[in-house]
């Protein structure tokens, strides 16, 4: 064998033992732009390589052993509109784990991953991505909990009532009142606070606020790669105080400076034909893979999320890193890293610089499944503190 086919091998006996938790998989969405959940029409028990990035044999592959499934909606749905489309999301996940029982198992617990991984089944977790998801109601927040979601991102790509998003213009100046009670809430009921997704200004606010670990479930390292999705330096080295995990991404636009501009080309493109920029249906990607045949596209590799994950070493310590693929919600993916089979091939380039097993088996696993056990003992102690709040929007911000 090779050194690095020997490095491979490593690798997936490595995974074996503490496989990856992934922070953000959007399966779920996919599945209702390309067949309007009819896990039938796309059955990932079988080889669906031809138009997503997830079946269950890639993610055995990959050596997955939990897997944060995005209920993810779209920032144009508003309202109550937002709700019921997460409710849908909700469903799909349920019924996946239904389906898939075999394979996928339900978890609400960082005790529940651990038995799943014992079992040999993928710890399925739910996590809502767009505080918009909520319509500004603590109550649907606390019923999202019940139904499964252990995190939520603040905000998607555009901001909402009470927070400000990377990507769009600063509104509030990070969270507003009531965003701060949001988080308050979150940690009273054992949701994650996750802040991919929102401005530096958020996530300073969200970690002055919090009384439990936040996350970050796909973002990776600004000081690599300077894109405002990305974390500062400045908040990674802020982790190790609150004890949270930062999950680096693997979307090329994000981690690989020459492809923010070509991206933003490719997405101009998409709008031109009008589509939205993040569509990956058949039809979208038909377009994607043309403008991609006139403008050679800049390839990231699992080289490039090993630079941001070194660096998110550094800043924030081995115990704070994590992975966060998102797959099945962008269009193109790292050689190496095209889907979820490709997780040996990260841990074989980390291995190759020198990481540990011990270390490596904290990016995979312990981190991960750690923060969600800190996030379920501040809940218990916060609950004896206070009751349910009963508070609106209205009653901070008039």
């Amino acid at each position: 064998m090779t050194a690095a086919a020997d490095r491979l091998a490593e690798a997936r006996e490595l995974l074996a033992s503490a496989p990856v938790v992934d922070g953000h998989n959007d399966l779920p969405w996919a599945l209702r732009e390309q067949c309007g959940y009819d896990l039938d029409a796309l059955d990932i028990a079988g080889d669906r390589s031809a138009s997503l990035h997830t079946d269950l044999a890639r993610l055995r592959a990959g050596g997955v052993g939990a897997q944060f499934w995005s209920v993810f909606v779209p920032g144009r749905l508003a309202g109550d509109h937002a709700v019921s489309a997460t409710l849908e999301q909700i469903d799909a996940v349920d019924r996946l784990i239904e389906r898939y029982g075999a394979d996928l198992a339900p978890a609400l617990t960082a005790d529940d991953m651990e038995s799943a991984r014992k079992e040999g089944r993928i710890a399925s977790l739910k996590g809502a991505e767009g505080g918009h998801s909520i319509n500004n109601s603590l109550a649907t927040l606390r019923a999202l909990h019940a139904l499964g979601v252990r995190y939520m991102t603040l905000t998607h790509n555009e901001n909402n009532d009470w927070a400000d998003s990377a990507t769009d213009e600063p509104r509030h100046g990070g969270l507003t009142a009531f965003g701060r009670e949001v988080v308050r809430e979150m940690n009273r009921a054992g949701m994650l606070v996750d802040l991919s997704h929102v401005a530096a200004t958020t996530m300073r606010d969200a970690l002055d606020t919090t009384a439990a670990p936040v996350i970050f479930s796909h973002s990776s390292a600004r000081a690599v790669c300077d894109h405002p999705r990305n974390i500062p330096d400045e908040v990674l080295e802020r982790l190790p105080a609150n004890g949270g995990v930062a999950m680096a991404t693997f979307v090329p636009k994000f981690i690989l400076p020459a492809a923010v501009e070509w991206t933003a080309r490719a997405d101009e493109n998409m709008r031109a034909h009008g589509l939205h920029h993040l569509a990956t249906t058949p039809d979208a990607m038909a377009i994607h893979r043309a403008f991609e045949a006139d403008n050679p596209r800049p390839i990231a590799t699992a080289a490039t999320v090993a630079d941001h994950l070194d660096h998110m070493r550094e800043a924030a310590g081995i115990d704070h890193i994590g992975i966060g693929g998102d797959y099945d919600g962008t269009a193109f993916t790292p050689a190496g890293l095209d889907d979820v089979a490709g997780y040996p091939n990260l841990v074989a380039e980390l291995l190759t610089r020198g990481w540990s097993h011990a270390d490596l088996a904290k990016l995979t696993w312990s981190n991960a499944v750690r923060v969600l056990r800190d996030a379920e003992a501040v809940a218990r102690e916060q609950r004896t503190l206070r009751g349910a709040s009963i508070a609106t929007i209205d009653t901070y911000e008039g």
